[in-house]
């Protein structure tokens, strides 16, 4: 299994577009910190998903545009923090958001603390 875009997205974290959500909002639109994709941060249901909406080539980065994470988690002090799933690639791992000054930083990891 690979974990290209987990990784990617825990690791990079991403930079606020125009028609992103307030400054400690980890809701709206985000392009992720290496320019490869953009995704969509949005509730869906009891859970908050970010889905792609647009990446630079699917091919070499194993990923589409409609691909998405499921993430539970909750806000927590400055920080939204829990679990999620990425269901294309069927893995779970913890995760940890945090949005300020038009910036997102992810971190989480998976498989007990191996990656």
């Amino acid at each position: 299994m690979r974990a290209s875009y987990v990784l990617a997205v825990i690791a990079l974290g991403c930079s606020a577009l125009p028609a992103s959500a307030g400054s400690d909002d980890i809701f709206g639109n985000w392009a992720r910190g290496d320019g490869a994709a953009r995704v969509h941060v949005a509730a869906c249901g009891d859970n908050v998903c970010a889905t792609n909406t647009w990446i630079k080539d699917s091919a070499k980065q194993k990923e589409k545009v409609g691909d998405h994470l499921i993430f539970k988690i909750k806000a927590n002090d400055n920080a939204w923090t829990g679990s999620a799933y990425d269901p294309q690639r069927h893995l779970h791992f913890s995760a940890k958001l945090k949005a300020s000054g038009g910036n997102m930083v992810t971190t989480g990891c998976i498989i007990g603390g191996l990656i």
